[in-house]
């Protein structure tokens, strides 16, 4: 049987604390597991703990969400189970996002989404963005406006009866943890910084196909 773990995560970094009193709502991150040992998660994230604008596709791993002091964290879990045309294109579609260079993490989308309703720009995706293009390809639920306007709390609504569980994951040890946290000087931070943000900036100016993503092409 074929398997989508969709995960929401209740982050222990300052920014989900932030977002959580801005918002109301609990989980400030999003992923995606193949299975359920709930070990590997892909999503758009952060590569580094500490350097958060060194961003893109990522592989996460559980000691990433309870780092440091944490031994576990909040999680809300959906379990969809797609046959294998939709299956192969999630998996298509995951692979098509990890193997392009040119993939970054959309800031701008993230930072306006209670505003704006997600901002669409060329070949990139955040967590939100990236998840929620994942279970529409999986075609196990009709979502009725674009994918990439559903915040994580619209999702946890959408897949409402697909809840699989809810509770704490506790912390695993991974070969990546000592590199995912190790720290840099404030002169690499403002640098990915102003390079992320000249990227993003770029591609709305150039509006290299802003109206549509390569991958609504090939997988729509």
């Amino acid at each position: 049987m074929n398997e989508l773990y969709i995960v929401m995560i209740r982050a222990h970094t300052g920014l989900g604390s932030v977002a959580r009193r801005l918002t109301g709502y609990g989980y400030t991150h999003i992923a995606v597991c193949k299975d359920r040992s709930l070990t590997d998660f892909v999503s758009y994230s952060r590569r580094y703990h500490y350097y958060p604008f060194e961003a893109g596709f990522a592989h996460e791993y559980r000691d990433y969400y309870a780092f440091g002091k944490h031994d576990s964290v909040g999680i809300k879990v959906f379990r969809l189970c797609p046959d294998d045309e939709h299956y192969g294109r999630v998996l298509s579609f995951i692979s098509s996002c990890e193997n392009d260079p040119e993939e970054i993490f959309n800031l701008f989308s993230m930072m306006t989404m209670p505003l704006l309703h997600g901002v669409r720009i060329y070949k990139a995706n955040n967590c939100m963005s990236f998840t929620a293009r994942v279970i529409q390809l999986s075609g196990c639920v009709k979502m009725d406006r674009d994918y990439y306007s559903y915040s994580i709390k619209d999702m946890d609504e959408l897949l409402e009866r697909y809840f699989y569980f809810e509770g704490k994951l506790r912390r695993q040890k991974s070969k990546g943890y000592d590199e995912y946290m190790k720290p840099f000087g404030a002169r690499r931070y403002i640098k990915g910084m102003t390079t992320l943000i000249c990227k993003l900036i770029s591609r709305i100016i150039r509006g290299r196909k802003v109206s549509q993503h390569k991958n609504d092409m090939e997988f729509g």
